[in-house]
C-alpha cells in the first residue's frame, strides 16, 4: 500500500454506518489526515457550522438526510461551495455513477471500500488534492 501524507488534509467523513465510519476514518488517519468522522447528514449539516474541510465524504443512503440533500445543503454554505464531496456507496448498478455525478458530486467511490486504494481513488476523482513530494 503506497502511503500518502496527507497532513494538510481536514476531512469530514460521513456515514450512517458505524463501523464503515470507523473504517473510513482510520484508512484516511493512516496518512496522517485529520478526519472528524460524523453519523448522518444532520450530523454533517451541525458539524460544518464549525469546520472548513478541505474534502467531504459521505454516503449517499442515509436516512432522514441523505447524500444527495446533504450535497445541496453544502453547496449553499458560501465557504463550502467549492469543497470537493465524494460519494461513497453500495449503488453500483449501470447508470448509478451518472446519476450521482451528474447530481453534482466531485467524485464516486464504490463500497465495500478498499483500504489499500482508498485515497488513490480519492485522488483519481480530486486530482487537486494530491500532495506535493
Amino acid at each position: 500500500m503506497e502511503v500518502f501524507d496527507l497532513a494538510a488534509w481536514t476531512v469530514l467523513a460521513v456515514d450512517d454506518e458505524p463501523d464503515s465510519l470507523e473504517v473510513l476514518c482510520e484508512a484516511l488517519e493512516l496518512h496522517d489526515a485529520t478526519v472528524t468522522g460524523v453519523i448522518g447528514g444532520q450530523a454533517a449539516i451541525a458539524a460544518l457550522e464549525k469546520l472548513r474541510p478541505t474534502l467531504i465524504l459521505t454516503d449517499i443512503s442515509m436516512p432522514e438526510i441523505d447524500g444527495y440533500r446533504l450535497l445541496r445543503a453544502i453547496r449553499k454554505m458560501p465557504d463550502l461551495k467549492d469543497v470537493p464531496v465524494i460519494a461513497l456507496t453500495a449503488h453500483a448498478m449501470k447508470g448509478d455513477r451518472d446519476l450521482i455525478m451528474a447530481a453534482g458530486f466531485s467524485g464516486y467511490i464504490t463500497k465495500p471500500l478498499r483500504l489499500d486504494t482508498l485515497v488513490q481513488k480519492i485522488l483519481e476523482n480530486v486530482p487537486l488534492l494530491k500532495p506535493t513530494s
